[in-house]
């Protein structure tokens, strides 16, 4: 279940987004009428805002913090402000050491299979030059602490943790003031759970760090971690690994997929970032019950797929984004398929985005709401190549004589507007305009400009849309 609400909030009575700005110009209004006007637009306005809440743009609930990993029953303490490089030289393998709050200086090498945690308060401070924390040790373990700052070269990719030997585990470290988080790099079966990667926030993205990368690393698992404010978090030439429940907040790429195989991602959650997902020359990935929202601007997207294939989308939820799900040449190889099952897409400019006329490609059971444009396919083209059975379509003007959950007659999109801003891409000036609407309405009722027709879903889902998937409680 994604923890989203599309209607006021059950706990703190607050309506959603945009409520309070209809409020404030409902009040302007009615200022300038007298006493009965004033009682008639009251009526008015509290119907037209109980009528949006139900489609209302979301609001995305914050991720509730994740406790630190407990101290470990049997471990040598470390004093704040020790030479912790000498004692981790120093340490048998296989030892556990503990830290106590306070300061400890950086840079630090872990070339042997130790464990070091410490509580939030136990800072490993960067000297302000290159890596901070370098894990060489296979079967290492950094745990419950924090790595405050590294060096500030993106050419030598200095970075608050860097993870080169297999069967490493970086558990509740929070990560802060650092040019790159937690790179794991040609490394296996990595265990990277629960950390917290803190970007500086300010700044383009472009020139910040990426909060998590993995880099040439298998069979990983990546999981409950919290990123925000960093650039992107990156897996590139890695395959066989999990993504699971991690939060990406305020970035660029939430997760840039390139020429990695075989992984699965799910559960996660994807808020105010440039782009929720991508995907580049990958292969086999598994996306499932992800929550991809308010992915927004000109390059905005929830997911973006590039010449990838055999992808399997299910049970996720595009929310608020400028495009919902963006296709270029997806798949790529003939032999390759696409499928898009039991997703919502909800309030995006454009739901799916296709660059060409694609094929190879099946959506069904899929919830399109309150999107401005449900398909758009650029050049000119259509997506009658692609597979459409069985998805629900709020502006479906059909109906269920025999009462089977499914139109009796097709849903078939020919909206002379998108096509025109398909060819034409600068009319997307005018969306949402009247005159856009009104130029839909000539066509449908005068077939001398009725447009081509985009796509046909043979058997269109009926019924209302199912909204527990999407509460907060």
């Amino acid at each position: 279940m994604h923890r989203v609400l599309l209607g006021p909030s059950p706990r703190d009575g607050r309506l959603p987004l945009g409520g309070t700005e209809l409020i404030r110009g409902a009040a302007r209004v009615g200022r300038g009428l007298n006493a009965p006007g004033r009682a008639c637009w009251c009526v008015v306005g509290l119907i037209t805002i109980a009528a949006c809440a139900s489609k209302a743009a979301p609001r995305v609930s914050a991720p509730a913090p994740l406790p630190a990993p407990p101290r470990p029953a049997d471990c040598l303490t470390v004093a704040a402000g020790s030479n912790l490089q000498s004692t981790v030289d120093g340490a048998r393998e296989g030892a556990v050491l503990c830290l106590e709050p306070g300061s400890y200086a950086g840079p630090l090498t872990i070339a042997k299979r130790v464990e070091i945690w410490g509580p939030r308060d136990a800072v490993i401070r960067s000297g302000g030059e290159g890596t901070t924390i370098e894990i060489e040790g296979g079967g290492a373990a950094l745990a419950g602490l924090t790595v405050d700052g590294s060096g500030g070269r993106f050419d030598t990719l200095d970075a608050a943790v860097h993870v080169v030997a297999d069967d490493v585990r970086v558990e509740g470290v929070r990560v802060q003031g650092a040019a790159f988080g937690l790179l794991i790099e040609k490394a296996n079966r990595a265990s990277i759970l629960n950390n917290v990667v803190q970007g500086p926030d300010d700044g383009p993205l472009g020139l910040r760090g990426d909060g998590i990368r993995l880099w040439e690393t298998r069979d990983s698992v990546v999981r409950d971690n919290r990123v925000l404010g960093c650039r992107d978090m990156v897996v590139w030439y890695s395959s066989r690994n999990r993504l699971v429940r991690n939060t990406v907040v305020r970035s660029r790429y939430g997760t840039h997929f390139m020429y990695s195989h075989d992984n699965h991602v799910e559960g996660n959650r994807y808020i105010d970032n440039v782009v929720g997902i991508f995907i580049m020359y990958s292969r086999n990935l598994m996306l499932r019950d992800n929550l991809l929202a308010r992915s927004t601007g000109p390059g905005g997207m929830g997911l973006g797929i590039k010449e990838s294939g055999n992808l399997t989308v299910t049970g996720n939820a595009f929310i608020a984004n400028t495009k919902g799900v963006y296709m270029d040449t997806a798949p790529l190889e003939p032999e390759d398929f696409n499928a898009f099952e039991d997703n919502a897409f909800f309030h995006s400019e454009v739901a799916v985005l296709m660059h060409s006329s694609e094929k190879r490609n099946a959506f069904r059971g899929n919830q399109f709401v309150s999107n401005r444009s449900q398909l758009q396919v650029e050049g000119g083209g259509d997506a009658l190549g692609v597979e459409w059975d069985g998805n629900s379509f709020d502006d479906y003007a059909g109906y269920d004589m025999d009462r089977d959950g499914f139109g009796d007659i097709p849903y078939e999109l020919r909206r002379l507007s998108s096509q025109l801003e398909s060819t034409y891409p600068q009319l997307q000036f005018f969306r949402g305009a009247i005159t856009l609407q009104l130029l839909d309405a000539i066509s449908s009722l005068f077939p001398m400009v009725e447009p081509k027709t985009t796509m046909i879903d043979a058997r269109p889902k009926m019924g209302a849309v199912d909204w527990s998937r999407f509460d907060a409680r």
